[in-house]
């Protein structure tokens, strides 16, 4: 973990977790992709069993976060977002490796997770152990009207 980094995982929605999230999406999600959730989704998401959101903060600002849902031994990373001030220092490696050691905790054996092909952390997601699974041809649609392949990758996690 980066210096000075601090993880909160929640398992419901608090309002203020929800908040921070959000200030990171808005900062996060290029628009033309239409990625970005709305308040509503991702407080939608929260209430679900199984679903956890963790947040990187160093001094309660909010550089990231991670928010994953888990159903019985599997779990998919919905999203992964950092602030585009902090990438490339470790912090989204971070929430990642967090949210593995979570889910083992959680007696989780594989995590999944789908991302747009040309998204740069399909590299974070090989480097730490995701295989890639299948590739869907023009699966998301950009704001733009442009189609981008989505990739699936999974881990698996002997606990």
């Amino acid at each position: 973990m980066i210096p000075a980094v601090q993880l909160d995982t929640y398992d419901e929605g608090d309002r203020n977790a929800l908040g921070d999230a959000m200030d990171v999406m808005i900062q996060a999600f290029d628009p033309v992709y239409g990625e970005a959730w709305t308040l509503s989704q991702l407080s939608g998401v929260m209430l679900m069993p199984g679903t956890w959101l963790t947040i990187a903060r160093i001094d309660a600002a909010p550089l990231g976060f991670a928010l994953v849902r888990s159903v019985l031994d599997e779990c998919e990373l919905l999203l992964l977002a950092v602030d585009p001030l902090w990438r490339g220092r470790g912090v989204g490696e971070t929430l990642l490796r967090d949210s593995l050691r979570t889910a083992r905790r959680r007696g989780i054996t594989s995590m999944n997770l789908e991302v747009r092909s040309t998204n740069k952390a399909v590299k974070l997601y090989e480097k730490t152990g995701f295989e890639y699974v299948h590739r869907r041809p023009g699966y998301y649609r950009g704001n733009d009207g442009q189609l981008h392949d989505a990739l699936s990758f999974r881990i698996d996690m002997m606990a």
